[in-house]
């Protein structure tokens, strides 16, 4: 009995000793948030690594569907209704699996996330939506299976899949302009109205110049030291036409940024100006 209880004891404590015991994991976890139009994309996904294997049309079969990562599916949430590859997609966390193959893979979005890592329960009536996507060859070898949001402007992005030598990209877009201008309707009509963020939307989106011009004008009246604010306005009114006045905005701007030590503004004043002095 002794005895007994003595293997029990020693069982016990290795099992406790291992349970302790860390070590780094062969496909480790990385979790992506990015900011993107008026919410972020979040991309929850296992990192394996090359090794020194081939990896697709070998450890990734060609034609077969892959959870895209190791250990559980990888998952996408949306915090917007957003686009992808041009179909609509409400606002919501989505298994991502594909099929690669040679030159082009599908791509789905799935609803169902308990599927996990696993793909025998797989079913079309769960399925989101599919679509194809270019496999393009790269120059650099990724050794880790890598997933970014690139190419980001204020409407649209691409979701990156790398790995080894090959890349292949998801489109995604939104239409953000309707929210964005009735929120600036809403604000404009205020008393603290945000003069400069409605003057740079309306410039980077190809609104009202002129509107813009007398927004950007109010925000220098209640910050002239902002050196921000003056290189938009050079923006604008260098837009405008207006070059006399885009060259004194983009000098006064020029000259806060250096009292600022501001090398980034330098440096876009200067470019900008030599833009001013080439207009005919």
């Amino acid at each position: 009995m002794k005895k007994l209880l003595t293997l029990i004891a020693a069982a016990c404590m290795i099992n406790s000793a291992e349970a302790q015991l860390k070590t780094p994991a062969p496909s480790p976890l990385q979790t992506v948030t990015q900011a993107f139009g008026l919410g972020e994309i979040k991309i929850e996904y296992s990192r394996p690594s090359t090794k020194g294997r081939k990896i697709y049309g070998d450890l990734v079969a060609f034609g077969k569907m892959w959870r895209t990562g190791a250990n559980q599916s990888t998952k996408i949430t949306f915090a917007d209704d957003i686009k992808v590859n041009g179909t609509d997609v409400k606002a919501g966390t989505y298994a991502l699996y594909t099929i690669p193959n040679m030159g082009e893979w599908d791509m789905m979005l799935y609803k169902d996330l308990t599927l996990g890592g696993s793909t025998d329960e797989y079913k079309m009536e769960n399925e989101l939506m599919r679509f194809k996507a270019k496999a393009q060859d790269t120059k650099d070898f990724t050794e880790t299976f890598t997933i970014t949001v690139n190419n980001i402007t204020s409407t649209s992005c691409s979701i990156d899949l790398v790995w080894a030598n090959t890349k292949v990209s998801i489109p995604v877009t939104t239409v953000i302009d309707d929210k964005v201008m009735k929120n600036i309707e809403k604000e404009m009509a205020n008393d603290k109205r945000p003069y400069f963020s409605a003057a740079n939307y309306y410039f980077e989106n190809g609104k009202d110049l002129n509107k813009a011009a007398e927004w950007i004008n109010k925000a220098v009246e209640i910050n002239p030291n902002a050196y921000w604010i003056w290189h938009v306005k050079a923006k604008i009114n260098a837009k405008q036409g207006n070059k006399a006045e885009a060259m004194k905005a983009a000098e006064t701007s020029m000259e806060k940024a250096k009292e600022d030590k501001n090398d980034d503004y330098v440096k876009m004043n200067e470019k900008i100006i030599a833009e001013i002095k080439a207009m005919k």
